[in-house]
């Protein structure tokens, strides 16, 4: 199977609807558990840095430091619900509740079930990014006049971080491998992509390496400009990369995984 196959254009239906409404109905059994974990996180990161640590920190960018990391609390929460999502919930899925095997047995092929994964991923992300969203806000964090737009962006956002977590699900031999692009991958973004501290402090080559190789970093960049709204050339930067790399991990990760089903 040569590179430029992986890249093929994936025969995707209108049925990856029917895997999406799948996962939808599983999670709407166990919504309250599910609802919990984004509401109480945030709040607590709210309460131990943005309140706690920011008494200290006072200032910074000339914002209040529970204002400086509202944005990010918002973008690391699209980042966790799609990404492992992806990883281990498609894993568990795929090899252990032989979900995929079980849905293929009906008229929809492999490219429509891991399509309807990806959406999935990303209506996670969409849900917990606006739960959050009411979260900083009832805190008076955010401008409300293009905060609404932290929506369907926590949706494309979530994309990307599917197709980027499915594509580690592909090529991952056994589940606790997973344990590595979690720590080698989401960790570092988590820590390093203008979420606690500005990007602006550090050499410029690790700026611009930030914005091409952390994706986390793009997707904090334009919501922090949109709870500040504060919009700019460099927001629609970040928007394009977002674009363009949500669509080529999706359609890469589609590939893979379907090498390794039929294999």
């Amino acid at each position: 199977m040569g590179i430029l196959s992986y890249f093929k254009q994936p025969k995707v239906t209108k049925l990856a609807w029917k895997v999406w409404q799948r996962n939808r109905d599983v999670f709407s059994k166990t919504y309250r558990v599910n609802f919990i974990p984004p509401f109480l996180e945030p709040l607590l990161y709210l309460l131990a840095l943005g309140f706690g640590l920011g008494y200290f920190v006072k200032e910074i960018e000339g914002l209040s430091y529970s204002v400086f990391i509202a944005p990010a609390l918002i973008s690391i929460s699209v980042m966790n619900s799609a990404f492992f999502e992806c990883t281990y919930g498609s894993f568990v899925r795929m090899y252990y509740q032989k979900t995929f095997a079980a849905i293929i047995a009906t008229p929809l092929n492999l490219d429509d079930v891991i399509a309807g994964e990806l959406i999935w991923g990303a209506t996670k992300s969409l849900i917990n990014g606006g739960i959050i969203l009411l979260v900083v806000s009832a805190f008076g964090l955010v401008n409300f006049s293009l905060a609404l737009l932290i929506l369907p962006l926590s949706f494309l956002g979530g994309f990307l971080f599917a197709g980027l977590g499915m594509l580690f699900t592909a090529i991952s031999p056994n589940i606790d491998s997973l344990n590595y692009p979690t720590f080698l991958l989401i960790t570092p973004m988590l820590l390093f992509s203008g979420t606690f501290f500005p990007l602006s402090i550090l050499p410029k080559a690790i700026q611009t390496l930030a914005f091409v190789a952390l994706p986390l970093t793009n997707l904090v960049s334009i919501i922090r400009g949109l709870t500040l709204n504060s919009l700019g050339w460099l927001q629609l930067f970040n928007l394009a990369w977002i674009l363009i790399f949500s669509i080529v991990l999706a359609i890469l990760s589609i590939n893979l995984m379907k090498k390794r089903l039929i294999e």
